[in-house]
């Protein structure tokens, strides 16, 4: 018997060492089945967010910059998905952001806030661009238990422009308006007047915004030149663009969505994939407001 439990535990590290082995060499080949590098990256050319250049020849700049190329660039799965998401997303994102005279490199900021994902935070940030509910509400979201328009990604999309323009025009900087972004505006122009800086590298900020404008540096480098960075996405593997849509008009109250979908001739999952911010199984709407309900084209 004791023979028999040592010859059971030798299979079983066998076993176990010959399956790991398994999964850490099928990571390691890039498309062309050479072992991909775990490496550090060049950081002599220049990096810009929004015509702003992070000044690198500062050491203490450079060495934060590589910090988040190197986190970035190693989250392996995430970075692939925000590829994939960023060929539905974008280009709607930067319509509207050059509609309201926000610079395209914005898009990254989401990317940083959520991953391209109606998320909801642990503080109660929700949607695509992380908005609080009274700054959502402040920027003209609704917020309420039937409708939340932070998961609407248009409105949302230009509440965030609305906001970024505000800190731009307090701060006179684009880096600062995103830093805002994260730490808020008051706060922000308290630590500067405290610290006498003029600029987002002249600060000593709390650890996330500290992080945060590099983050985005780091993802807009990453997303925008994924091979060197050892990313390949084929054109097919990236995600469809939302169907065309009608909107219909609702000025009543609807006393289930699910039925409302279903006389729509769509499922319940795919109504809410293209109305998250429906949040609630119905709508009273007792002030006959008007909503565009988005349904599918065949």
């Amino acid at each position: 018997m004791l023979l028999k439990n040592k010859l059971l535990h030798i299979y079983c590290v066998v076993v176990t060492l010959a399956f790991a082995w398994v999964l850490f060499s099928s990571g390691k080949t890039d498309r062309n089945g050479e072992g991909r590098r775990i490496r550090s990256f060049d950081l002599s050319k220049n990096f810009e967010f929004s015509g702003e250049r992070f000044p690198t020849d500062i050491f203490d700049v450079k060495e934060r910059l590589d910090r988040e190329l190197m986190v970035n660039a190693y989250l392996q799965s995430t970075t692939i998905l925000n590829i994939k998401l960023a060929a539905r997303y974008f280009p709607l994102m930067e319509q509207i952001l050059k509609e309201e005279g926000v610079p395209e490199d914005f898009k990254y900021l989401a990317v940083a806030e959520s991953t391209l994902r109606n998320v909801s935070s642990n503080a109660g940030a929700k949607g695509i661009w992380q908005f609080m509910k009274p700054t959502a509400m402040q920027y003209g979201l609704e917020v309420n238990e039937e409708v939340d328009e932070r998961y609407q990604i248009e409105k949302a999309t230009r509440a965030a422009c609305r906001l970024l323009k505000d800190n731009y025009q307090r701060f006179g900087s684009w880096i600062l308006a995103a830093a805002a972004y994260n730490e808020g505006a008051p706060r922000l122009a308290k630590d500067m007047a405290e610290q006498r800086g003029k600029g987002y590298f002249d600060l000593h900020l709390n650890e996330e915004t500290s992080r945060y404008v590099f983050r985005i540096m780091a993802i807009k480098e990453i997303m925008q030149n994924p091979e060197d960075y050892d990313f390949y996405v084929e054109n097919d593997h990236l995600y469809e663009k939302f169907r065309d849509c009608d909107e219909i008009a609702v000025e009543d109250a609807v006393s289930n969505w699910a039925d409302f979908a279903q006389n729509h001739n769509l499922s319940y999952r795919i109504f809410k994939v293209y109305n998250p911010w429906l949040i609630g199984s119905g709508l009273t709407n007792k002030t006959k407001k008007k909503y565009l309900v988005k349904i599918p084209k065949s």
